[in-house]
């Protein structure tokens, strides 16, 4: 069996809107010649003003195109992947040519050599650089600790009151966190300016949050007390970073047939972070790897979601993990149509949260994949939810679902969302063996 791809996720390969116009132009066989496949790749020539010879990686959907753009993907490897989803039998399966063999070759031969290549170590930095960095943190605190007593000294409520000098407030403490190479704590004070005002509990939403950061400089000023686990957690939210080398070789390490469920981006000031959520078919264990995209250019990896395939993930170090980086994928990807692993329960998954909350307090987001639960609308209060066979219901993220409610029928589903500790945002849905992406409408 070859390559199985929705026009959807390849849709959601593309790096603009005007790139998957152009690839869907391009994905009928008039303009293709020399097209094939095998369990390792597919590829075919793009007739053109030139002939440009492209190549997919069947594990990765990584594109190779012999054409000068600086897209990735560009609209031929769009164009073979759009044809490869309306017309699945249009690449026979067959021997590769000539230059797809020495494409296959070289790709085999880097892997090898990355392989055997001896692991470089970090060079760790010198002792005075470690006492530099950690005075400069130490201060960093003091300062955040001082901004804290005088925020909640002087009432949260007046907080979207005199909104110009909280906003000047958050952004000269952020400023001066990152001075202080606490750039994990800049990011989580540049998120309380999107609080005051977003609902009508909104004082209490920002206490808990200055709550949680002045939980983490406590827990940072006695580390050494923690669990070494939670000591690698706390760290890294104040802002030292591990690099994936690193967590190669400390992470733990699980194999297994994950689904990629769905991804959430977040446009920064930069650029885009994008968290993709997956599963374990037999763990059930949540994984969730974090990319970021530079001034509009392309993540470094592609994970079409509604897929499935064998993988070896390994989690970032800490006390309940949930970053991962994908070390290895085996074998072609594979549609997604099968019962994902959940629970049927609410109350159950609000219980899965309390116990990694129990174990690292500072986790934002989690997956919630739930099984046999039916979306509504409700029209007095114009809001969304998720209700269970017990009759327990969530809120849906701000947004409309009639698209979820038709696909649903009002009937029972299996629904992947991200939760946030108030609101679910909708990933997926899997509805008569097919997995649907859910998009929010009119947000």
């Amino acid at each position: 069996m070859g390559l199985q791809i929705t026009k959807e996720q390849v849709t959601a390969m593309a790096p603009d809107s005007s790139s998957a116009k152009n690839g869907q132009k391009l994905s009928t066989m008039k303009n293709w010649q020399n097209l094939g496949q095998n369990e390792q790749a597919l590829w075919g020539e793009c007739r053109g003003s030139a002939i440009y010879q492209v190549k997919v990686d069947a594990a990765t959907l990584t594109v190779t195109c012999s054409c000068p753009s600086r897209k990735i993907p560009c609209k031929h490897g769009l164009g073979l992947l759009f044809l490869v989803a309306s017309t699945p039998d249009a690449l026979p399966t067959t021997d590769p040519p000539e230059w797809v063999e020495a494409w296959l070759t070289r790709r085999a031969e880097a892997a090898k050599r990355k392989e055997a290549a001896p692991k470089k170590s970090a060079s760790a930095p010198s002792q005075k650089a470690v006492e530099k960095r950690k005075a400069l943190v130490d201060k960093g605190i003091e300062r955040l600790d001082l901004w804290l007593s005088d925020l909640v000294r002087n009432g949260l409520g007046g907080a979207d009151t005199q909104p110009q000098a909280f906003w000047k407030s958050v952004d000269d403490i952020a400023k001066q966190m990152v001075d202080h190479q606490a750039s994990g704590l800049a990011n989580r004070l540049r998120r309380l300016t999107e609080i005051p005002g977003s609902s009508p509990d909104w004082p209490k939403q920002l206490l808990a949050q200055c709550g949680k950061l002045a939980l983490l400089s406590e827990a940072y000023r006695n580390i050494d007390r923690l669990h070494p686990a939670l000591q690698e957690d706390v760290r890294q939210l104040i802002g030292w970073t591990l690099k994936e080398d690193e967590v190669l070789a400390r992470g733990e390490k699980v194999a297994d047939d994950w689904f990629f469920l769905g991804q959430i981006q977040i446009t920064a000031d930069r650029g885009v972070t994008q968290r993709t959520w997956m599963i374990g078919r037999q763990t059930k264990r949540p994984a969730m790897i974090s990319q970021f995209s530079l001034n509009g250019t392309a993540f470094s990896q592609v994970y079409p979601t509604a897929s499935v395939q064998q993988a070896e993930v390994v989690y970032w170090p800490g006390a309940a993990p949930m970053r991962v980086v994908l070390a290895s994928r085996n074998g072609a990807l594979q549609p997604l149509t099968e019962h994902l692993p959940g629970t049927e329960s609410i109350d159950h998954f609000l219980g899965q949260v309390a116990q990694i909350l129990a174990l690292q307090p500072w986790q934002d987001y989690f997956l919630c994949v739930l099984n046999t639960v039916i979306p509504f609308y409700e029209h007095e209060t114009g809001h969304w939810w998720i209700r269970d066979a017990q009759n327990k219901v969530l809120p849906l993220a701000k947004g409309n679902y009639w698209s979820l409610l038709a696909l649903s029928g009002g009937y029972p589903i299996d629904i992947a969302c991200e939760w946030n500790g108030a609101t679910l945002t909708p990933l997926g849905a899997l509805i008569e063996k097919r997995y649907h992406s859910i998009v929010r409408e009119g947000v």
